[in-house]
């Protein structure tokens, strides 16, 4: 089986978070104390996966670079990839087509965060499967902002409806979808909605349709928090700051992982605590090099 890929979307104008974003892209504005796009970037490793598109918009693509550099701090392999107008998240699919080669891909949103003991576990199963597709299912408390899974009586998908005014369940469509190889083609068949995108609930309805969808419902233990609004971005950095306050531990830490998985070694993460040397994070990654 070919190794599956990542991609990030982190294009769009933000218009919703002006005048903040007005200079900067949502995707780089800080959650606590580590820029937005670092979270989905650690969803992406946790689940094993090393090679990653990062989907900008022209005017953002140098600022996410200076950022991020080539991945290889992470060891990591970055592509750099422009969106030139956002238009809908299946998009992602045809301007990633020469990155992906035929591989299978888990897509995550650049604004969203995920948080919960067992995510790597979840992550790896989904991973694990060749064909289809497979999306999370989180409980919401305002699911007519999202894509909504429609479940019927034994608890099987029906249909995923974007934006519903009665919901027929309480389950949003997270930001993560581990799709195969198909998927660049599959959207390239799918025509724009009324909004003049490329909707991806109507991309996962090729998979549902064929029965190649699968939904993962998220449990109580998990976290998935999206950060489009004002107020939804300050919850999560205040949801990231009281876990890492209580817990003494980093959310959200790629340089964690990275040590942790071998892909980078003692020197290279001294290099990367002497370069935070003066706040609670470099100091963090100090004290996983005592304790390795």
């Amino acid at each position: 089986m070919t190794q599956r890929k990542g991609i990030i979307l982190a294009g769009g104008s933000g218009t919703r978070l002006y005048p903040i974003t007005m200079g900067l892209s949502k995707q780089l504005l800080p959650i606590y104390d580590k820029p937005m796009i670092y979270y989905p970037i650690t969803v992406l490793m946790l689940a094993q996966i090393r090679e990653i598109a990062i989907i900008t918009t022209p005017e953002d693509q140098d600022q996410f670079r200076r950022l991020l550099g080539d991945g290889s701090q992470w060891g990591l392999d970055f592509t750099y990839i422009v969106q030139p107008s956002p238009d809908g998240l299946a998009q992602a699919y045809l301007l990633a087509r020469d990155f992906l080669n035929g591989a299978g891909s888990a897509m995550v949103l650049g604004d969203n965060i995920f948080f919960g003991h067992g995510l790597s576990e979840l992550l790896t199963a989904a991973d694990t499967k060749p064909q289809g597709g497979t999306v999370f299912g989180y409980r919401v408390a305002d699911p007519e902002r999202y894509g909504v899974v429609d479940f019927d009586g034994n608890g099987q998908v029906r249909a995923i409806i974007e934006k519903p005014e009665i919901p027929p369940s309480q389950y949003a469509v997270t930001g993560l979808y581990f799709l195969d190889g198909t998927a660049p083609d599959r959207a390239g068949e799918i025509r724009p909605s009324q909004r003049n995108e490329l909707e991806i609930t109507t991309l996962l309805e090729t998979y549902l349709h064929q029965g190649q969808l699968t939904v993962e419902r998220m449990g109580r233990g998990y976290a998935w928090l999206d950060t489009g609004t004002h107020g939804s971005l300050l919850d999560a950095g205040n949801f990231v700051r009281t876990l890492e306050r209580r817990q003494g531990l980093q959310t959200g830490c790629p340089d964690e992982i990275a040590f942790d998985q071998g892909w980078i070694d003692a020197d290279q993460l001294s290099q990367r605590a002497a370069l935070f040397a003066k706040n609670e994070y470099g100091r963090y990654l100090a004290g996983l090099l005592k304790q390795s």
